[in-house]
């Protein structure tokens, strides 16, 4: 990792792949990872980790199946929202947007358990192949 600053609109330029998060920088044992979406990611849910968003450019929607049915969460630019371990979202960015995830390392993008993968995404990463 560096020990100089990160400008993120420099990370976020040196790469175009969609919903295929980049880490930039380790806090603990922490990944901090930016990621360009747009479209819809999958259903899935990360069994023993909560899983934070910061919105960095754009607007990001997380849908969310909580006990008391079925909600969306609306993240304008500058928005943080953490989606509890246990809890089955999927993230989706109609007209794009640019994120900022905090998770422990190693933390699949696509959870621990998930709808079925679309062909466009590597099914061990959850990163988008490129095609």
């Amino acid at each position: 990792m560096s020990n100089e600053p990160i400008p993120l609109s420099k990370a976020l330029a040196s790469f175009d792949a969609l919903w295929s998060p980049r880490i930039v920088t380790r806090v603990n044992d922490y990944d901090v990872r930016i990621a360009k979406v747009e479209g819809e990611h999958i259903w899935h849910v990360h069994d023993d980790t909560d899983e934070f968003f910061l919105v960095l450019d754009g607007e990001l929607h997380i849908s969310l199946r909580e006990p008391a049915g079925e909600r969306t969460v609306l993240l304008p630019q500058g928005a943080v929202f953490t989606v509890p371990r246990g809890t089955e979202h999927k993230p989706y960015a109609p007209s794009g947007a640019a994120i900022l995830m905090f998770e422990p390392a190693g933390t699949p993008t696509v959870g621990d358990r998930h709808d079925e993968i679309p062909n466009h995404v590597d099914a061990t990463t959850g990163h988008a192949l490129n095609t």
